[in-house]
This record gives C-alpha cells, sequence and structure tokens, in this order.
C-alpha cells in the first residue's frame, strides 16, 4: 500500500546543476543537502548566483525554480 498522492501545491521544483529536482514545499537548502547524502562541511553552495554559508542553509527555504551548484570547498594556501 502507497501513502497518500502527491499533490502538486505539496512540491517545488528547483534546478540543481542544471537539472530539475522535485521536493517537499518548506524543504531548506540544508534538507536537499541531507537527501543527496552530503556531508555539510564537504560542501559549499550557492543559491540563485549567491554564496550560502553553512550556518545559514537551514534558513533558506526553497522555492519553485531556484537555481543551486554545489561545490567542493577550496582550502590551502
Amino acid at each position: 500500500m502507497s501513502g497518500p498522492p502527491i499533490h502538486e501545491d505539496t512540491m517545488v521544483t528547483v534546478h540543481l546543476e542544471g537539472r530539475g529536482c522535485r521536493l517537499a514545499r518548506g524543504s531548506t537548502l540544508a534538507d536537499l543537502l541531507r537527501l543527496l547524502g552530503h556531508t555539510p562541511e564537504a560542501i559549499t553552495t550557492a543559491l540563485n548566483g549567491e554564496f550560502v554559508a553553512r550556518a545559514l542553509r537551514a534558513d533558506h527555504v526553497l522555492q519553485d525554480g531556484d537555481q543551486i551548484l554545489l561545490f567542493q570547498p577550496i582550502v590551502g594556501g
């Protein structure tokens, strides 16, 4: 037996590195990284062309059409 049907108004579509990705409405950038299995410290994020600090990802609720890019952090000197 499956769960309740998913209605369009309960989902958003974001663009993750150029590919469509559907998520539950109200999902945050931190939620998306968790779903993808990324360790927060191992990835750098940009939302709609703007860097998002690790500490602020849980505050960024994703909206339809958001553009998300993931990067490996640059370290060294």
